[in-house]
């Protein structure tokens, strides 16, 4: 009689086997700061953000509730002729799919604006032409060249809650593609979004492991890595390799966490990161 290979496996034992699973609420995305000085002028004229710098460090990131880690794959030539009856495919190109980002809009429309005034200057509002209304007959577009709308420091960073490790996916000269559609209904109300489309060449990942730094206490290190924030340096809210212990992970990453839960009617618990 053979060996019957199912066997009752128990929780413990699923758990040495398997491991943690990862889960997917655990992540920040990071918009970059350093934008050309062309773009951020435009910006910050045509939104009416009084800082957007400020906005994109402190706030942006935070109001993205939904993200898609990047993914790859390889365009293939297919070869009949090598070897008798057999097919054979070779890769020569590399697609990179686009990702999607949703971020909540706030009362003041601050994330629709940003990425509107985005697009626009993509679209030639910073490139002088003969007419800059669009509502004048004449009306035309010229380009903003690629390399003073394009961003090389965008990326998601992806961690679970005990913030010992951090899987990060770097986007190289990336930009807004497109926005969706935003409905707007009567009915009942819920939280406004808005899902833009990120293009871009090619993503570095890597996996970094945060290992705690003892000389420095909690408040010293969180100064020192909002400091870097206040330079314009680039990538600044984490600095990993810096050694940043796991408790001021969570202070920056949940700065709202010390009040707790809130409750509504309509939607039970809202999260931390929902409050932004």
């Amino acid at each position: 009689m053979s060996n019957n290979l199912a066997k009752a496996i128990t929780m413990s034992r699923a758990r040495e086997l398997v491991g943690n699973l990862a889960q997917t609420n655990h992540y920040l995305v990071v918009i970059p700061t350093g934008l050309t000085p062309e773009l951020n002028a435009h910006i910050k004229e045509y939104s009416k953000i009084s800082n957007p710098k400020d906005f994109i460090s402190r706030r942006l990131g935070f109001l993205c509730s939904e993200a898609s880690l990047p993914t790859s794959s390889y365009a293939t030539a297919e070869v009949k002729d090598n070897f008798m009856g057999v097919t054979q495919e070779f890769a020569h190109t590399r697609l990179y799919a686009d990702s999607d980002f949703t971020f909540y809009v706030d009362s003041n429309y601050d994330s629709i604006k940003f990425f509107e005034s985005w697009l626009d200057y993509i679209s030639g509002a910073g490139v002088p032409q003969t007419t800059d209304k669009g509502t004048d007959k004449g009306y035309f577009r010229r380009f903003a060249f690629p390399d003073f709308y394009k961003v090389s420091t965008m990326s998601i960073l992806k961690f679970e809650k005990d913030y010992k490790r951090v899987l990060e996916y770097e986007f190289i000269n990336a930009f807004p593609k497109g926005m969706v559609s935003i409905p707007v209904s009567y009915g009942p109300a819920d939280l406004m979004k808005v899902t833009v489309t990120f293009n871009y060449d090619r993503y570095i990942v890597s996996s970094k492991e945060i290992i705690p730094q003892t000389d420095l206490t909690t408040d010293e290190q969180t100064k020192k890595i909002f400091d870097s924030i206040n330079k314009n340096e680039i990538n600044p809210n984490f600095d990993f390799n810096s050694r940043i212990p796991s408790e001021v992970l969570k202070t920056i990453l949940f700065p709202t966490e010390r009040f707790g839960d809130l409750s509504n009617n309509n939607k039970g618990t809202v999260r931390q990161r929902d409050l932004f």
